[in-house]
């Protein structure tokens, strides 16, 4: 059976790819995770200029799922450059980069940088939950505004030839408006979706939130049936390939988010609940499921949550 896939023209042996995160901050860690996989690899979001993010504690397994307030910290472009040209050249797979910036014209720039280093495809990090968008332009999360995220592919489009994908938020009520704007403007793929929230947890001993932010991103299973709903939504306006991210651990995860019409799924959760061999699980049990019900290629029920 058949379990490869493509996104914007870019080839994939499962659909299995690694979320842009922590496990994405250098060639070394990418290659690993392709190496116990994963059908590519998406390195973690980096901007112009270096960035601390926030102080620990930045992460929290609450229960049912994690919490986050990392804050986009990387090393900047420049640093960020060397370590794709490695992964590119050694990973065997197909290596996306994701960036950020504080405007339509900054995004456009970090994305012609990291170009350089010849990655398939170009994720747009519009929908970070814990960062807000140049204080020029309301502060307000990038994601929300249709015409804002329509400037920022536009923007992107015309400095750069690698395929883009626009990574959404699932914060906001008007997803299909977007994710239609996104398209309309030039996106050769979608992200649906970022982490939900901001949620927030509380030690109940001191009576003060847990993270030095004090709010973060959720994900992890708990939000799967809502991330789900999200790439149902965004893949019923869109013809251009959705790459369905959140809550996904297993392969009956994966096969829900396909059958909502994924063409791929994100993975990043789960390699903490699983380890790093989920990948290689995840496309082992797709397969197991196709096989007990006849299925002989992903397309073979793709979007039939749809019909």
């Amino acid at each position: 059976m058949d379990v490869s896939t493509t996104i914007a023209g870019v080839s994939l042996r499962n659909p299995t790819v690694l979320a842009a995160g922590i496990l994405g901050t250098s060639a070394d860690l990418l290659c690993r995770v392709a190496k116990c996989g994963a059908g590519a690899v998406t390195s973690k979001s980096c901007s112009l200029e270096a960035r601390d993010g926030h102080p620990n504690p930045t992460m929290l397994d609450w229960g049912e799922g994690l919490i986050n307030a990392i804050g986009l910290s990387n090393p900047g472009v420049e640093e960020e450059v060397k370590e794709l040209k490695k992964a590119v050249g050694k990973s065997g797979v197909p290596v996306f980069a994701s960036v950020f910036g504080k405007s339509p014209e900054e995004f456009a720039e970090v994305a012609a940088r990291v170009a350089e280093a010849k990655p398939a495809l170009v994720e747009l990090n519009v929908s970070c939950p814990n960062v807000s968008s140049d204080s020029r332009l309301g502060g307000k999360i990038f994601a929300f505004d249709a015409k804002l995220v329509a400037k920022i592919t536009d923007a992107v489009k015309n400095r750069v030839s690698t395929p883009i994908s626009v990574k959404l938020s699932p914060n906001t009520p008007d997803l299909k408006e977007i994710a239609q704007a996104a398209e309309d403007a030039g996106a050769d793929a979608i992200t649906a979706c970022n982490s939900f929230g901001p949620g927030m947890v509380i030690d109940v001993e001191t009576g003060k939130p847990i993270l030095s932010n004090r709010v973060g991103g959720v994900s992890g299973p708990a939000v799967k049936p809502l991330a789900v709903k999200c790439v149902y939504d965004v893949c019923s306006v869109v013809e251009v390939p959705v790459i369905g991210t959140g809550g996904v651990t297993n392969g009956r995860d994966a096969v829900e988010m396909i059958m909502a019409g994924a063409t791929a799924v994100g993975v990043g959760s789960a390699v903490y609940y699983r380890g790093i061999s989920v990948f290689a699980r995840i496309d082992a049990e797709i397969k197991v499921f196709m096989d007990s019900h006849g299925y002989e290629s992903l397309a073979d029920f793709r979007a039939i949550a749809q019909q």
